[in-house]
């Protein structure tokens, strides 16, 4: 089959090489000739760097390479089994481009969005044959990030979905299915991993570099969530959560953090600025943590059990199986544990109190248990044997 990616960026350049990895002919297309070529030269230094690596032979480098097609015309989709889009988070844009690569492409051709947080119903809106629209999300970097989650909307053919994750099992993808609302599974159950982190910080419980501490050495994560939100970008990240928060109706537990809107607004967006919560310019010097093994614990604990409430509720709404949101969170974000493991280790009974007493303390719909959890808690059951 031939594979099709629109958008020469990091996530199309990744996805391309993926493809090309696995033997498949490949056409990038990017309207920028600029795009394409910083796309082709990183390629080539991947490569090179594998080989010198002994990953790969300089065979296999010159086949992926040779597999590739680089492309300015849209039109040179006209062949390909699948089309995977990932171009800007823009809505209407997608609408625009679906409706255009629907008229270039075989009937039977795929098509996939890369996207990580918008309607994949909506975008399918935009087909005259919307059975073989579908979500692909992958990870960046996408050829060292294992999970895919698969998202069929609503319009999405039971022939696709299966064409469609079968075609990624074959890159030697995990692949996890999961409802098209928003965030899918990762995005949504990792907001308060950033979100309750900011809410300690804003209560003046502890610093970021105390926040991060709690988090890796306590926690076993191998980020905390101040570096990773710097890596990310706060820019990105604050608006995926305000996306998330938005397409929730407003529920307080998406609650976007007024500290991370004004270090977006004053262009301290991270690591690709040189400063975000952290300073990365040269010669700066960051605070410590404070090692204090009890508050470290608390915020831990704190965070920890929003996520695991974030998880269960997930379950509880059939966004994903428990197996796929374990599954999910630990080869999409690398957590230490699956959280439905996690919560079964701690005992969902720990967790649900100390939920129920922060939703006592605070008053606020933010720190609500799941139903799940409270079901599950007057059962005495696990999630996992």
């Amino acid at each position: 089959m031939q594979v099709g990616i629109l958008g020469g960026g990091t996530m199309g350049s990744g996805i391309v090489q993926v493809a090309a990895q696995n033997g498949h002919q490949v056409v990038l297309v990017d309207l920028n000739e600029a795009v394409l070529t910083k796309s082709k030269e990183k390629l080539a230094k991947i490569m090179a760097r594998l080989v010198e690596k002994g990953r790969i032979s300089q065979d296999e480098a010159d086949a992926t390479q040779g597999n590739i097609a680089y492309s300015t015309n849209v039109n040179d989709f006209k062949s390909c089994g699948i089309v995977i889009e990932a171009i800007v988070e823009n809505l209407d844009i997608k609408k625009k481009v679906f409706a255009q690569l629907e008229e270039i492409t075989p009937d039977d051709c795929i098509l996939a969005s890369n996207t990580s947080s918008l309607s994949i119903a909506s975008i399918g809106a935009a087909l005259q044959d919307s059975s073989k629209i579908i979500g692909v999300h992958f990870f960046n970097p996408a050829p060292l990030m294992p999970l895919v989650e698969i998202i069929p909307a609503v319009q999405t053919s039971e022939a696709t979905l299966n064409e469609a994750k079968s075609l990624i099992d074959s890159w030697k993808k995990v692949t996890v299915i999961c409802k098209d609302t928003p965030g899918f599974i990762v995005n949504r159950v990792a907001r308060p991993f950033y979100g309750e982190a900011l809410r300690i910080y804003e209560e003046g419980i502890a610093d970021f570099a105390t926040i991060d501490w709690a988090m890796t050495s306590i926690g076993g994560f191998r980020m905390g969530p101040f570096t990773l939100m710097d890596y990310i970008g706060n820019d990105v990240n604050y608006t995926v959560t305000e996306t998330v928060f938005k397409s929730f109706y407003y529920d307080p537990r998406y609650k976007p953090s007024f500290t991370q809107m004004r270090f977006s607004e004053a262009g301290y967006l991270g690591r690709k600025s040189g400063r975000g919560y952290f300073d990365y310019r040269e010669g700066a010097e960051n605070p410590k943590p404070t090692e204090d093994a009890e508050v470290g614990q608390q915020i831990f604990d704190r965070i920890l059990v929003m996520l695991i409430n974030e998880a269960v509720d997930a379950v509880f709404l059939n966004i994903g199986s428990k197996e796929a949101i374990d599954l999910a969170m630990t080869k999409g974000v690398n957590y230490p544990k699956g959280l439905l493991s996690w919560a079964d280790e701690i005992g969902l009974e720990n967790v649900l109190a100390k939920l129920e007493a922060m939703f006592h303390e605070y008053g606020e719909d933010r720190y609500r248990p799941s139903p799940l959890m409270r079901r599950m808690v007057e059962k005495g059951e696990r999630f996992f044997e």
